[in-house]
Protein backbone atom coordinates (compact mmCIF):
# COMPACT_ATOMS: atom_id res chain seq x y z
CA UNK A 1 0.00 0.00 0.00
CA UNK A 2 1.29 3.45 -0.85
CA UNK A 3 2.24 5.56 2.17
CA UNK A 4 -0.32 8.18 3.17
CA UNK A 5 0.39 11.84 2.41
CA UNK A 6 1.59 13.68 5.49
CA UNK A 7 -0.46 16.52 6.98
CA UNK A 8 0.87 20.05 6.94
CA UNK A 9 1.95 21.70 10.18
CA UNK A 10 -1.36 23.57 10.27
CA UNK A 11 -3.31 20.34 9.81
CA UNK A 12 -1.27 18.61 12.51
CA UNK A 13 -2.10 21.46 14.89
CA UNK A 14 -5.78 21.06 14.06
CA UNK A 15 -5.63 17.31 14.68
CA UNK A 16 -3.88 17.96 18.01
CA UNK A 17 -6.86 20.07 19.10
CA UNK A 18 -9.24 17.26 18.23
CA UNK A 19 -7.01 14.78 20.03
CA UNK A 20 -7.05 16.98 23.14
CA UNK A 21 -10.85 16.89 23.19
CA UNK A 22 -10.80 13.11 22.84
CA UNK A 23 -8.23 12.72 25.62
CA UNK A 24 -10.30 14.92 27.93
CA UNK A 25 -13.38 12.81 27.18
CA UNK A 26 -11.48 9.59 27.89
CA UNK A 27 -10.26 11.00 31.20
CA UNK A 28 -13.75 12.18 32.13
CA UNK A 29 -15.16 8.72 31.42
CA UNK A 30 -12.67 6.91 33.62
CA UNK A 31 -10.05 6.01 31.00
CA UNK A 32 -12.18 4.43 28.26
CA UNK A 33 -14.74 5.51 25.67
CA UNK A 34 -16.64 3.48 23.10
CA UNK A 35 -15.47 3.69 19.52
CA UNK A 36 -18.87 5.23 18.71
CA UNK A 37 -18.08 8.15 21.03
CA UNK A 38 -14.59 8.46 19.55
CA UNK A 39 -16.03 8.48 16.02
CA UNK A 40 -18.61 11.07 17.03
CA UNK A 41 -15.93 13.41 18.37
CA UNK A 42 -13.50 12.85 15.49
CA UNK A 43 -16.19 13.60 12.90
CA UNK A 44 -18.56 16.02 14.60
CA UNK A 45 -16.89 17.84 17.51
CA UNK A 46 -18.21 21.41 17.13
CA UNK A 47 -15.89 23.50 14.99
CA UNK A 48 -13.13 20.88 14.98
CA UNK A 49 -14.46 17.48 13.87
CA UNK A 50 -13.91 16.30 10.32
CA UNK A 51 -17.38 17.32 9.15
CA UNK A 52 -17.59 20.40 11.36
CA UNK A 53 -14.34 22.12 10.42
CA UNK A 54 -13.60 23.95 7.19
CA UNK A 55 -11.51 21.24 5.57
CA UNK A 56 -11.86 20.25 1.91
CA UNK A 57 -13.64 16.90 1.90
CA UNK A 58 -15.26 16.25 -1.47
CA UNK A 59 -13.86 16.16 -4.99
CA UNK A 60 -10.39 15.88 -6.44
CA UNK A 61 -8.79 18.17 -3.86
CA UNK A 62 -10.54 16.48 -0.93
CA UNK A 63 -10.53 12.98 0.52
CA UNK A 64 -13.20 11.16 -1.50
CA UNK A 65 -15.69 11.57 -4.32
CA UNK A 66 -19.42 10.86 -4.02
CA UNK A 67 -21.84 9.98 -6.82
CA UNK A 68 -23.15 13.55 -7.36
CA UNK A 69 -19.53 14.68 -7.74
CA UNK A 70 -18.94 12.00 -10.37
CA UNK A 71 -21.85 12.89 -12.64
CA UNK A 72 -25.05 14.97 -12.80
CA UNK A 73 -26.68 11.80 -14.13
CA UNK A 74 -26.89 10.52 -10.55
CA UNK A 75 -29.03 13.33 -9.22
CA UNK A 76 -31.04 13.65 -12.41
CA UNK A 77 -31.94 9.97 -12.30
CA UNK A 78 -32.71 10.08 -8.58
CA UNK A 79 -35.01 13.04 -9.28
CA UNK A 80 -37.27 10.79 -11.35
CA UNK A 81 -37.94 8.65 -8.29
CA UNK A 82 -38.28 11.74 -6.11
CA UNK A 83 -40.82 13.19 -8.55
CA UNK A 84 -43.02 10.10 -8.28
CA UNK A 85 -43.10 10.48 -4.49
CA UNK A 86 -43.77 14.23 -4.59
CA UNK A 87 -46.63 13.87 -7.06
CA UNK A 88 -48.19 11.08 -5.00
CA UNK A 89 -48.27 13.06 -1.75
CA UNK A 90 -47.98 16.71 -2.88
CA UNK A 91 -44.97 17.15 -0.63
CA UNK A 92 -41.51 18.65 -0.32
CA UNK A 93 -37.93 17.33 -0.30
CA UNK A 94 -35.70 16.97 2.75
CA UNK A 95 -32.06 16.12 2.08
CA UNK A 96 -29.90 14.93 4.97
CA UNK A 97 -26.25 15.95 4.88
CA UNK A 98 -26.07 17.57 1.46
CA UNK A 99 -22.29 17.54 0.92
CA UNK A 100 -21.31 20.29 -1.50
CA UNK A 101 -24.91 20.90 -2.60
CA UNK A 102 -24.43 19.32 -6.02
CA UNK A 103 -27.11 16.69 -5.45
CA UNK A 104 -29.65 19.38 -4.57
CA UNK A 105 -28.77 21.22 -7.78
CA UNK A 106 -29.11 18.08 -9.89
CA UNK A 107 -32.40 16.98 -8.31
CA UNK A 108 -34.05 20.39 -8.48
CA UNK A 109 -32.95 20.98 -12.07
CA UNK A 110 -34.45 17.68 -13.20
CA UNK A 111 -37.61 18.16 -11.11
CA UNK A 112 -38.15 21.37 -13.03
CA UNK A 113 -37.85 19.42 -16.28
CA UNK A 114 -40.43 16.95 -14.96
CA UNK A 115 -42.85 19.64 -13.79
CA UNK A 116 -42.57 18.46 -10.18
CA UNK A 117 -40.70 21.26 -8.40
CA UNK A 118 -41.57 21.24 -4.67
CA UNK A 119 -42.45 24.38 -2.78
CA UNK A 120 -39.51 23.71 -0.46
CA UNK A 121 -36.24 21.81 -0.77
CA UNK A 122 -35.02 21.51 2.82
CA UNK A 123 -31.43 20.63 3.70
CA UNK A 124 -30.57 19.43 7.19
CA UNK A 125 -26.87 20.11 7.68
CA UNK A 126 -25.07 20.02 11.04
CA UNK A 127 -21.86 21.59 9.69
CA UNK A 128 -21.83 25.38 9.45
CA UNK A 129 -18.95 25.13 6.98
CA UNK A 130 -20.82 22.75 4.67
CA UNK A 131 -23.94 24.92 4.89
CA UNK A 132 -21.92 27.81 3.50
CA UNK A 133 -20.53 25.60 0.72
CA UNK A 134 -24.05 24.38 -0.15
CA UNK A 135 -25.41 27.92 -0.21
CA UNK A 136 -22.65 29.02 -2.57
CA UNK A 137 -23.25 26.01 -4.84
CA UNK A 138 -27.02 26.39 -5.06
CA UNK A 139 -26.97 30.13 -5.66
CA UNK A 140 -24.20 29.78 -8.25
CA UNK A 141 -25.64 26.84 -10.19
CA UNK A 142 -29.41 27.14 -9.85
CA UNK A 143 -31.67 29.73 -11.49
CA UNK A 144 -33.16 32.15 -9.01
CA UNK A 145 -36.63 30.58 -9.09
CA UNK A 146 -35.14 27.28 -7.89
CA UNK A 147 -32.47 28.62 -5.54
CA UNK A 148 -35.07 30.46 -3.44
CA UNK A 149 -36.80 27.16 -2.71
CA UNK A 150 -33.76 25.77 -0.88
CA UNK A 151 -33.92 26.22 2.89
CA UNK A 152 -31.47 25.05 5.57
CA UNK A 153 -32.51 23.43 8.82
CA UNK A 154 -30.47 22.86 11.96
CA UNK A 155 -32.83 20.21 13.32
CA UNK A 156 -35.52 17.90 11.97
CA UNK A 157 -38.93 19.47 11.34
CA UNK A 158 -41.77 18.56 13.67
CA UNK A 159 -43.58 16.84 10.82
CA UNK A 160 -42.92 16.34 7.13
CA UNK A 161 -44.68 15.19 3.97
CA UNK A 162 -42.71 14.30 0.86
CA UNK A 163 -39.40 12.66 0.02
CA UNK A 164 -36.42 12.37 2.38
CA UNK A 165 -33.11 11.59 0.71
CA UNK A 166 -29.76 10.65 2.23
CA UNK A 167 -26.76 9.93 0.03
CA UNK A 168 -23.86 8.42 1.98
CA UNK A 169 -25.36 9.54 5.29
CA UNK A 170 -25.83 6.24 7.11
CA UNK A 171 -22.19 5.17 6.67
CA UNK A 172 -21.00 8.25 8.60
CA UNK A 173 -23.07 7.54 11.73
CA UNK A 174 -21.01 6.47 14.76
CA UNK A 175 -20.68 2.70 15.19
CA UNK A 176 -19.77 0.48 18.12
CA UNK A 177 -17.01 -2.04 17.45
CA UNK A 178 -17.55 -5.51 18.89
CA UNK A 179 -15.29 -8.55 18.94
CA UNK A 180 -15.72 -12.22 19.79
CA UNK A 181 -13.01 -14.42 21.20
CA UNK A 182 -11.63 -17.34 19.15
CA UNK A 183 -13.69 -19.74 21.31
CA UNK A 184 -17.16 -20.44 19.91
CA UNK A 185 -19.92 -19.13 22.16
CA UNK A 186 -17.55 -17.03 24.23
CA UNK A 187 -18.39 -13.62 25.67
CA UNK A 188 -18.91 -10.62 23.39
CA UNK A 189 -16.57 -7.70 23.95
CA UNK A 190 -16.75 -4.05 22.93
CA UNK A 191 -13.60 -2.52 21.54
CA UNK A 192 -13.14 1.08 22.66
CA UNK A 193 -10.45 3.72 22.96
CA UNK A 194 -8.05 4.42 25.81
CA UNK A 195 -4.76 6.30 26.27
CA UNK A 196 -1.37 4.63 26.67
CA UNK A 197 1.88 6.60 26.71
CA UNK A 198 0.00 9.66 25.45
CA UNK A 199 -1.27 7.76 22.39
CA UNK A 200 -4.71 6.46 21.47
CA UNK A 201 -4.99 2.68 21.78
CA UNK A 202 -7.70 0.05 21.39
CA UNK A 203 -8.96 -1.55 24.59
CA UNK A 204 -11.69 -4.13 25.10
CA UNK A 205 -14.25 -4.62 27.82
CA UNK A 206 -17.33 -6.85 28.15
CA UNK A 207 -20.09 -5.64 25.83
CA UNK A 208 -23.12 -3.93 27.31
CA UNK A 209 -26.44 -5.73 27.51
CA UNK A 210 -27.76 -3.49 24.71
CA UNK A 211 -25.03 -4.61 22.30
CA UNK A 212 -25.27 -8.24 23.36
CA UNK A 213 -29.05 -8.17 22.78
CA UNK A 214 -28.46 -6.94 19.21
CA UNK A 215 -26.87 -10.29 18.37
CA UNK A 216 -29.32 -12.49 20.31
CA UNK A 217 -31.02 -13.73 17.13
CA UNK A 218 -27.89 -13.88 14.97
CA UNK A 219 -24.83 -14.84 17.04
CA UNK A 220 -21.49 -13.83 15.64
CA UNK A 221 -18.86 -16.35 14.54
CA UNK A 222 -15.90 -16.76 16.85
CA UNK A 223 -12.82 -14.62 16.27
CA UNK A 224 -14.71 -11.80 14.53
CA UNK A 225 -14.41 -8.02 14.66
CA UNK A 226 -17.42 -6.10 13.39
CA UNK A 227 -19.66 -3.08 13.94
CA UNK A 228 -23.17 -2.28 15.07
CA UNK A 229 -24.90 1.08 14.61
CA UNK A 230 -27.74 1.86 17.04
CA UNK A 231 -27.58 5.47 15.80
CA UNK A 232 -28.90 4.39 12.39
CA UNK A 233 -31.99 2.76 13.89
CA UNK A 234 -32.52 5.84 16.05
CA UNK A 235 -32.33 8.11 13.00
CA UNK A 236 -34.86 6.01 11.09
CA UNK A 237 -37.21 6.02 14.09
CA UNK A 238 -36.93 9.79 14.44
CA UNK A 239 -37.62 10.34 10.74
CA UNK A 240 -40.50 7.86 10.74
CA UNK A 241 -42.13 9.67 13.66
CA UNK A 242 -42.07 12.94 11.69
CA UNK A 243 -43.02 11.61 8.25
CA UNK A 244 -46.76 11.89 7.70
CA UNK A 245 -46.78 10.62 4.12
CA UNK A 246 -44.07 9.94 1.57
CA UNK A 247 -40.84 7.98 1.31
CA UNK A 248 -37.23 7.94 2.42
CA UNK A 249 -34.48 7.04 -0.04
CA UNK A 250 -31.05 6.11 1.31
CA UNK A 251 -28.10 5.45 -1.00
CA UNK A 252 -25.04 3.90 0.59
CA UNK A 253 -22.59 1.01 0.55
CA UNK A 254 -23.46 -2.02 2.62
CA UNK A 255 -25.04 -5.44 2.81
CA UNK A 256 -27.97 -7.41 4.20
CA UNK A 257 -27.23 -8.82 7.65
CA UNK A 258 -26.28 -12.32 6.51
CA UNK A 259 -23.56 -10.82 4.31
CA UNK A 260 -22.55 -8.11 6.76
CA UNK A 261 -21.78 -10.60 9.53
CA UNK A 262 -20.50 -13.39 7.30
CA UNK A 263 -17.41 -15.20 8.65
CA UNK A 264 -15.44 -14.11 5.58
CA UNK A 265 -15.88 -10.49 6.74
CA UNK A 266 -14.09 -11.23 10.00
CA UNK A 267 -12.22 -7.92 10.17
CA UNK A 268 -15.33 -5.75 9.94
CA UNK A 269 -16.00 -2.89 7.55
CA UNK A 270 -14.39 0.18 9.15
CA UNK A 271 -12.73 2.29 6.48
CA UNK A 272 -11.01 5.67 6.52
CA UNK A 273 -10.56 8.09 3.63
CA UNK A 274 -7.69 10.56 3.56
CA UNK A 275 -6.74 12.42 0.38
CA UNK A 276 -8.18 9.65 -1.81
CA UNK A 277 -6.32 6.96 0.11
CA UNK A 278 -8.50 4.30 1.74
CA UNK A 279 -7.01 2.66 4.82
CA UNK A 280 -8.10 0.93 8.01
CA UNK A 281 -6.62 2.99 10.89
CA UNK A 282 -9.32 5.25 12.40
CA UNK A 283 -6.98 6.39 15.17
CA UNK A 284 -4.71 8.15 12.68
CA UNK A 285 -5.04 11.93 12.21
CA UNK A 286 -8.27 12.42 14.22
CA UNK A 287 -10.27 15.27 12.70
CA UNK A 288 -8.43 15.12 9.37
CA UNK A 289 -9.92 11.97 7.83
CA UNK A 290 -13.32 10.50 7.17
CA UNK A 291 -14.30 7.40 9.15
CA UNK A 292 -17.02 5.14 7.80
CA UNK A 293 -18.60 1.74 8.24
CA UNK A 294 -20.75 -0.18 5.79
CA UNK A 295 -24.50 -0.21 6.38
CA UNK A 296 -26.43 -3.19 7.73
CA UNK A 297 -29.50 -2.72 5.53
CA UNK A 298 -31.42 -5.44 7.39
CA UNK A 299 -31.17 -3.31 10.53
CA UNK A 300 -32.45 -0.28 8.59
CA UNK A 301 -35.42 -2.30 7.31
CA UNK A 302 -36.22 -3.61 10.79
CA UNK A 303 -36.07 -0.13 12.30
CA UNK A 304 -38.47 1.16 9.64
CA UNK A 305 -41.03 -1.63 9.99
CA UNK A 306 -40.91 -1.31 13.80
CA UNK A 307 -42.08 2.29 13.32
CA UNK A 308 -44.95 1.38 11.01
CA UNK A 309 -43.18 2.05 7.74
CA UNK A 310 -43.03 -0.20 4.69
CA UNK A 311 -39.82 -1.28 3.00
CA UNK A 312 -40.86 -0.23 -0.51
CA UNK A 313 -37.71 -1.34 -2.31
CA UNK A 314 -34.11 -2.47 -1.97
CA UNK A 315 -31.80 -2.75 -4.97
CA UNK A 316 -28.24 -2.23 -6.11
CA UNK A 317 -27.43 1.29 -7.21
CA UNK A 318 -26.98 0.05 -10.76
CA UNK A 319 -30.43 -1.58 -10.89
CA UNK A 320 -32.09 1.44 -9.27
CA UNK A 321 -30.51 3.90 -11.71
CA UNK A 322 -31.36 1.75 -14.73
CA UNK A 323 -34.95 1.34 -13.52
CA UNK A 324 -35.28 5.08 -12.97
CA UNK A 325 -34.00 5.92 -16.46
CA UNK A 326 -30.29 6.72 -16.43
CA UNK A 327 -29.90 5.40 -19.99
CA UNK A 328 -32.66 7.73 -21.19
CA UNK A 329 -30.92 10.66 -19.54
CA UNK A 330 -27.61 9.65 -21.11
CA UNK A 331 -29.35 9.62 -24.51
CA UNK A 332 -29.98 13.35 -24.15
CA UNK A 333 -26.35 13.73 -25.19
CA UNK A 334 -25.91 12.73 -28.82
CA UNK A 335 -23.31 9.99 -29.46
CA UNK A 336 -22.36 12.02 -32.54
CA UNK A 337 -21.02 14.70 -30.19
CA UNK A 338 -18.06 12.59 -29.16
CA UNK A 339 -16.43 15.21 -26.94
CA UNK A 340 -19.58 15.53 -24.85
CA UNK A 341 -20.89 11.95 -25.02
CA UNK A 342 -17.80 9.93 -24.12
CA UNK A 343 -17.14 11.65 -20.76
CA UNK A 344 -20.82 11.36 -19.83
CA UNK A 345 -20.88 7.68 -20.80
CA UNK A 346 -17.75 7.08 -18.70
CA UNK A 347 -19.47 8.75 -15.74
CA UNK A 348 -22.52 6.52 -16.17
CA UNK A 349 -20.22 3.50 -16.24
CA UNK A 350 -18.72 4.47 -12.87
CA UNK A 351 -22.20 4.75 -11.37
CA UNK A 352 -23.54 1.41 -12.62
CA UNK A 353 -20.54 -0.87 -13.23
CA UNK A 354 -20.27 -3.76 -10.71
CA UNK A 355 -16.55 -3.06 -10.56
CA UNK A 356 -17.19 0.57 -9.56
CA UNK A 357 -20.23 1.73 -7.54
CA UNK A 358 -22.99 -0.30 -9.16
CA UNK A 359 -22.98 -3.40 -6.96
CA UNK A 360 -21.54 -2.37 -3.58
CA UNK A 361 -23.81 0.68 -3.29
CA UNK A 362 -27.47 -0.03 -2.56
CA UNK A 363 -30.67 2.01 -2.50
CA UNK A 364 -33.38 1.35 0.08
CA UNK A 365 -36.82 2.96 0.04
CA UNK A 366 -38.94 3.27 3.19
CA UNK A 367 -42.52 4.45 2.63
CA UNK A 368 -45.51 5.57 4.66
CA UNK A 369 -49.06 5.95 3.39
CA UNK A 370 -47.90 5.23 -0.16
CA UNK A 371 -49.21 2.20 -2.05
CA UNK A 372 -47.93 2.94 -5.55
CA UNK A 373 -44.94 0.75 -6.55
CA UNK A 374 -41.78 2.86 -6.85
CA UNK A 375 -40.23 3.07 -10.31
CA UNK A 376 -36.67 2.59 -9.07
CA UNK A 377 -37.43 -0.96 -7.94
CA UNK A 378 -39.63 -2.31 -10.75
CA UNK A 379 -36.93 -4.86 -11.63
CA UNK A 380 -34.21 -6.45 -9.53
CA UNK A 381 -35.79 -5.72 -6.14
CA UNK A 382 -33.79 -7.54 -3.45
CA UNK A 383 -36.08 -7.05 -0.46
CA UNK A 384 -36.15 -10.82 -0.01
CA UNK A 385 -32.47 -10.72 1.01
CA UNK A 386 -33.01 -8.37 3.96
Amino acid sequence: MNPLPQPSSEQRAHSAEVLAIIRDEIAAQGGWISFARYMELALYAPGLGYYSAGLQKFGASGDFVTAPEISPLFGQTLARQVAQVLIACNGNVLELGAGTGKLAVQVLTELQQLGAVPEHYFILEVSAHLRRVQQETTWRELPHELAVRVEWLESLPGEFTGCIIGNEVLDALPVHVVVTSPIQGAELFERGIAIKNESLVWRERPASQRLTAHFATHPLPSGMVTEVCPAAAALIASLAFRLRQGAMLFMDYGFPRREYYHPQRSEGTLMCHYRHHAHGDPLLFPGLQDITAHVDFSAIAEAATACGMQVAGYATQAQFLINAGITELLARTSPDDVDAYLPRAAEAQKLISPAEMGELFKVIALAKEMDEPLIGFKRGDRRHTL
